[in-house]
C-alpha cells in the first residue's frame, strides 16, 4: 500500500462497497455511513488517514458539539468513524484506531415540565358555578385530573384503580383515611394521601358512576362503560387543557411533575416526595430539586433588590 493515503482517495468508497456487498447492510444504512464519512473527510481537510490521532477525533467531536449537533447524532457519527478505522487498519499501517475511547458529549438533562401552582389549580378545578349540572363524563374527568394532581399518580396507576379493595385489585381509594393505594413499577404497592378537593370530586363522580359493562370493578370508566385506558386519559386531559386555555402541552405526567415540584417547594422533604412518587432511587427524585431551585431563583430575581439592581442600566 502507498505510504500516505489521502482522504480524497477511494478508501471510503471501498469500505461502503464492503458494507453493501459483504455485510448486506440496507441502502438506507449505507447512505447514513456515506454521509458520516463524507463529513469526516471534510473535517479532516486533507489529513492522511495514518496521521489521524485520538486528539484529532476529540477535536472534531467538540467542533460538532459547538455547532449544536445533538449528542445522539455525534455518537452515531463516532460509531461510523470507529467502524471505518477498524476496517482500514486491515489495509493501512495505523498505529491505533483514533476513534477508540472518544465519547460523544453527554446529553443535557432536560427537566420535567411542571405547571405553576395557579396554573395547575386552574386546570383541575373548574369554577364553582360550572360544577353544577356537570354531565357524568365531565365529572369523571374532573375526578381523574384532581386525583392525578393531588397524589402524583402515574396515568397507568390511575387507570388501574378499582372502586373498592379486593385481593385482585391493583389500587383503590379509601375516602375514610384519605389515601389511595396503587401498584407502581416493579409491582410495588404504595399509599399516597388524597387531598380534600380530589375526594370531593371523586364523591361527585361516584353519584353518577354506573356499573362497568366489562365486568370489572374499575373506578374510572370510558364512554363505553369499560375500564378507562391510559391513552384515553391522556387525550381527555389534553382536550380539557385546550378548553381551559392552558398554553403548554399538558399530559398526565405534567400533573405528576407539578405535584412533586409543589410538594417539594412547600415541604423541602425529598425523601417523602420519593416515597409518594414510588421512585426506587432517590436519584430519580432529585431532578425536582432543580425545579425547586428554578422557582426560588425566579422569586429571588423578582424580589431581591440586589438581583434587580443587576438588570438596571444607568
Amino acid at each position: 500500500m502507498d505510504g500516505q493515503a489521502r482522504v480524497d482517495d477511494d478508501w471510503v468508497a471501498r469500505y461502503l462497497a464492503q458494507l453493501e456487498t459483504q455485510r448486506k447492510l440496507s441502502a438506507h444504512t449505507v447512505q447514513a455511513y456515506r454521509r458520516d464519512l463524507a463529513q469526516l473527510t471534510t473535517l479532516l481537510d486533507g489529513t492522511a488517514w495514518q496521521d489521524v490521532v485520538h486528539a484529532d477525533v476529540r477535536r472534531l467531536a467538540a467542533k460538532l458539539h459547538a455547532r449544536a449537533l445533538d449528542p445522539r447524532s455525534i455518537a452515531r457519527k463516532l460509531s461510523s468513524w470507529r467502524g471505518f478505522f477498524h476496517w482500514l487498519a486491515r489495509h493501512l499501517p495505523l498505529a491505533a484506531n483514533p476513534v477508540e475511547g472518544v465519547r460523544a458529549p453527554k446529553r443535557a438533562k432536560t427537566l420535567p415540565k411542571a405547571l405553576s401552582v395557579d396554573d395547575a389549580v386552574h386546570l383541575v378545578a373548574p369554577p364553582a358555578q360550572a360544577t353544577a349540572g356537570m354531565e357524568p363524563p365531565a365529572l369523571c374527568d374532573r375526578a381523574m385530573f384532581e386525583l392525578l394532581y393531588s397524589s402524583g399518580l402515574r396515568v397507568s396507576e390511575l387507570a388501574g384503580l378499582d372502586l373498592h379493595y379486593s385481593p385482585a385489585a391493583l389500587g383503590w381509594v379509601d375516602a375514610d383515611s384519605a389515601e389511595v393505594t396503587v401498584t407502581g413499577k416493579g409491582a410495588k404497592m404504595r399509599k399516597v394521601p388524597v387531598g380534600r378537593h380530589a375526594l370531593e370530586a371523586l364523591a361527585a363522580w361516584l353519584t353518577v358512576r354506573e356499573a362497568p359493562r366489562d365486568g370489572s370493578n374499575a373506578l374510572f370508566l370510558s364512554s363505553r362503560g369499560s375500564r378507562i385506558s391510559p391513552r384515553v386519559v391522556q387525550l381527555r386531559l389534553k382536550a380539557h387543557a385546550l378548553r381551559a386555555g392552558t398554553t403548554v402541552d399538558v399530559h398526565p405526567h405534567v400533573l405528576r411533575h407539578s405535584f412533586a415540584s409543589h410538594v417539594l417547594q412547600s415541604s423541602g422533604d425529598l425523601r417523602a416526595v420519593q416515597d409518594m412518587l414510588g421512585h426506587a432511587s432517590i436519584a430519580s427524585t432529585q431532578v425536582y430539586t432543580a425545579l425547586d431551585f428554578q422557582h426560588l431563583a425566579a422569586v429571588y430575581d423578582k424580589a431581591h433588590p440586589r438581583a434587580a439592581a443587576k438588570t438596571k442600566k444607568s
